[in-house]
């Protein structure tokens, strides 16, 4: 992988280790997860100016009023679409730094992933070429309506908080999918909505803390 601040002391395999440690002893059991965090280098997708902060258990901002998600989250949406079991077609619905993009790129075939703001965008692109990953579909749209094109889809995973998920989204999981996301208003839940033959179930998880997921897209 080619890097930016690869000569940087705290972006050693050594500083992710303790990251992966301490996911595992805050319950996350998913080795392929775990692994694959190992793996990829989340100080590249933070400012330089916050890349020492990148490994701590802390959401960090990446500006237009957007975060990265904490480690821990990224770990636990991660583990729950995965479920054990192998991922063909994801799609992701808020890019934003392109982290949780990078992951899911390793943990299923190929990735389908819409971000609103489009400077954002751009950034990302760029860090994913850095990382030579190419299993990874870029779209500058509004994440609500999905990509029907491109559905069925295994899983989806949505990365802001909404009060409520269109029926043209759900529609467009596999039957046997599931959906990862965060739902709520001054109190957010994560929650699991899987689909089977007769329709859909919801599981209602932690509480968590995210961005609001909003409409529309944004050119610069």
């Amino acid at each position: 992988m080619s890097v930016r601040h690869s000569g940087i002391g705290m972006t050693s395999q050594r500083t992710r280790l303790r990251m992966i440690e301490r996911l595992r002893v805050q319950g996350i059991a998913d080795e392929v997860v775990l692994s694959v965090m190992s793996a990829i280098p989340r100080h590249i997708f933070v400012e330089e100016a916050l890349a020492s902060r990148a490994y701590e258990d802390v959401a960090l901002p990446i500006n237009y009023g957007q975060t990265i998600s904490s480690p821990w989250i990224v770990a636990r949406m991660s583990e729950l679409l995965r479920a054990n079991s192998e991922l063909e077609k994801v799609l992701e619905i808020g890019t934003g730094c392109g982290y949780q993009t990078a992951i899911l790129a390793q943990l299923a075939q190929k990735v389908y992933s819409i971000e609103r703001i489009g400077p954002l965008l751009t950034r990302t692109r760029v860090r994913l070429q850095e990382l030579q990953i190419r299993n990874v579909y870029l779209k500058h749209a509004d994440g609500l309506r999905g990509l029907a094109e491109a559905a069925p889809f295994d899983g989806i995973i949505m990365t802001a908080v909404t009060t409520h998920i269109p029926s043209m989204l759900l529609e467009q999981l596999v039957i046997g999918g599931r959906m990862i996301f965060p739902k709520g208003t001054q109190k957010q839940n994560l929650c699991i909505i899987e689909r089977n033959s007769q329709g859909y179930t919801e599981t209602v998880l932690e509480e968590v803390n995210f961005v609001p997921l909003l409409a529309g897209v944004i050119k610069k």
